[in-house]
């Protein structure tokens, strides 16, 4: 009976998580089909806000350089834009590299700081340090890895003034400047181009749903003063801070044109620390705003209560049990093969309907539910829609999306084992950059 149980939970779980995946896959479809054009409109806006560009890094001499170059290069006034280059807490040369670029003749007449820091609180700490500072009517952020786009700006700008009152922040789209380093950059593009073509369109096109990202976004500074600024010490500060934004009922709109180029690990090790602090930063956020679930209060952020709770808990829960489930009836079988009388462990009746016929099944699905999203949103971006990128992406199914369940099972742990011991879990580990 508690084999039976057990096995209609999983069923059900990974069923309904299909299903929410397939409801996103066709929103981000439909919104594609509306904007398949090839004409971008850069035409002159109405007005141009004054931005103030904050770039927080720590130990980034190998691409510090490359990012402020490609900022005070981008397409918006000059006179609009300040651009504050933070050196935090930094033991190499990414001060110097700084000064550097400052120095350059092209760019004698910008409105450029460099801040030598030495505070605490992590990039959070780094953003509430700049807005006290800030002289621009928004904020914009890249890490010291992105390189934007030169319309990145421009766009960002041209989405919020669509509707200021409501747009309070607007967020671009991310791509993998070291894709084809090696096949774990290969995969992560993957992952990244259907996050940011899929996942975050299609929840914006379907509810008007948006997310701060780490970086390319801006968001207006009176407005990250009237909320108390960033969390210091925040893991994930940019989930934090857009459950603060939809709390208030404004949104954090999509400006699906504007793109910027960001560095991805290139070594497991790298790509574990760095997963493994998003996880846990994104579990202490859930954790604090479940209880929004429940009472009063505005249904975007309920949704993503939900959401959130739904992908790190319940469907990676079920996951890890239908493949528990999975292989202990097929080591089962393969036993029986050489000793016959073994049972399957995990059977509906004794007709013979195993268990792993529909796990099986469910496999398939998964499959091909991951397929589409990938085909679909490599459909979606110039270059990427190749023969090449399905065999990729079949490989990385049984090898690096498997990842995440180790990530989540090892945040989740931590996350426990600090509030039982009641330590620090705020601890930053910096990711490794590349030259190139």
């Amino acid at each position: 009976m508690i084999s039976q149980i057990l096995m209609i939970i999983s069923l059900i779980s990974i069923w309904s998580s299909l299903a929410m995946a397939l409801i996103i896959l066709m929103s981000a479809v439909h919104f594609w089909f509306k904007h398949s054009d090839f004409d971008v409109d850069t035409s002159p806006l109405p007005e141009y806000p004054m931005i103030t560009v904050v770039v927080p890094a720590h130990n980034e001499d190998v691409v510090i350089a490359q990012t402020a170059k490609a900022i005070l290069d981008m397409n918006y006034p000059h006179d609009k834009v300040e651009v504050i280059l933070f050196a935090d807490n930094c033991e190499d040369n990414t001060y110097q590299e700084m000064q550097k670029v400052k120095a350059l003749p092209q760019y004698a007449d910008r409105d450029l700081t460099l801040i030598d820091r030495t505070g605490t609180g992590g990039k959070a700490g780094v953003l509430n340090d700049a807005l006290k500072m800030a002289k621009g009517d928004y904020i914009c952020v890249y890490d010291a890895d992105a390189m934007p786009e030169r319309n990145a700006l421009y766009f960002l700008v041209q989405k919020v003034m669509e509707d200021p009152e409501r747009h309070v922040a607007a967020f671009g789209r991310n791509k993998t400047r070291n894709a084809n380093q090696n096949f774990l950059t290969r995969c992560i593009n993957q992952e990244i181009v259907v996050t940011q073509r899929i996942q975050h369109v299609g929840m914006w096109h379907l509810g008007k749903i948006g997310r701060i990202p780490g970086t390319n976004f801006i968001i207006n500074t009176e407005f990250v003063k009237s909320i108390g600024g960033w969390r210091n010490g925040a893991l994930t500060e940019d989930t934090d801070i857009s459950f603060k934004i939809m709390q208030s009922g404004k949104l954090i709109a999509l400006a699906h044109n504007s793109e910027a180029f960001q560095q991805e690990p290139e070594t497991l090790k790298s790509y574990y620390l760095q997963r493994k602090r998003w996880a846990k930063g994104n579990y202490e956020v859930v954790i604090a705003n479940f209880k929004h679930l429940f009472g009063r209060g505005n249904w975007r952020v309920k949704w993503e209560v939900f959401y959130y709770a739904c992908t790190f808990f319940w469907f990676n829960a079920a996951i890890v049990l239908s493949d528990i489930l999975f292989f202990s009836n097929l080591i089962a079988l393969i036993i029986g093969l050489f000793k016959p009388g073994v049972q399957i462990p995990f059977a509906f009746d004794t007709n013979n309907v195993y268990m792993a016929q529909l796990l099986l099944f469910n496999w398939f699905l998964m499959i091909l539910l991951y397929l589409l999203q990938i085909s679909i949103s490599q459909a979606t971006q110039h270059g990427q829609a190749t023969v090449r990128q399905i065999w990729i992406a079949l490989l990385s199914y049984f090898t690096y999306t498997q990842l995440f369940i180790i990530v989540s099972i090892s945040s989740i742990s931590s996350v426990i084992m600090d509030k039982i011991l009641r330590r620090d879990g705020t601890k930053w580990v910096k990711t490794k950059r590349f030259a190139g």
